[in-house]
């Protein structure tokens, strides 16, 4: 795995390494010895999948509340799709900062989302999958998130959003 660093204090983009072949490749795309060497949390307690039908599709921007937080590590397994986040630790040096990196089925890229930051994508293609690791189980009373179009965060997303749901159209925004 080839680890690179973002603008973002503790998030990377993730390669996977591919030893080809005749037969085609082989790669890892999770380890917990390459992910603590580079201190990042590899303590996965859930694999989720999310199928999004239509392209524009947005979800998020969705966190944990601590002591329910929890890291992601996202890969696009069908179609393609801009994932954001948005570190929200008060006391990060990149607080309030925002990256995007496009993920598709082809491309293999994966992005590491530490504790304490928002997430969210948006489809950039019809049929479009994503597969998520996190390192703490889906705690609905720990939910929440912010506004995926909050001026505090400048993301700028790649479509028009055609769907969202109603919880994520009414999150609040940013207060700090």
């Amino acid at each position: 795995m080839i680890f690179n660093k973002t603008p973002l204090a503790g998030a990377y983009v993730i390669e996977i390494k591919k030893i080809e072949d005749a037969r085609g490749f082989f790669a890892r795309s999770w380890s917990r010895e390459d992910l603590e060497t580079h201190g990042l949390n590899a303590n996965i307690a859930q694999c989720n999948v999310a199928w999004n039908a239509k392209r524009g599709t947005l979800r998020g921007m969705h966190f944990q509340v601590a002591p329910y937080a929890e890291a992601k590590l996202v890969r696009c397994t069908r179609g393609e799709i801009y994932d954001v986040a948005v570190d929200l630790r008060p006391d990060s040096p990149t607080h309030k900062q925002a990256f995007g990196v496009t993920l598709t089925a082809e491309n293999y890229l994966m992005l590491y989302v530490p504790e304490g930051f928002g997430h969210g994508y948006q489809t950039l293609t019809d049929d479009a999958e994503v597969s998520y690791m996190t390192t703490y189980v889906y705690t609905p009373h720990a939910c929440g998130g912010v506004r995926y179009d909050d001026t505090a965060f400048g993301i700028k997303w790649p479509l028009p959003v055609s769907v969202i749901s109603e919880a994520d159209r009414n999150w609040k925004p940013y207060w700090l």
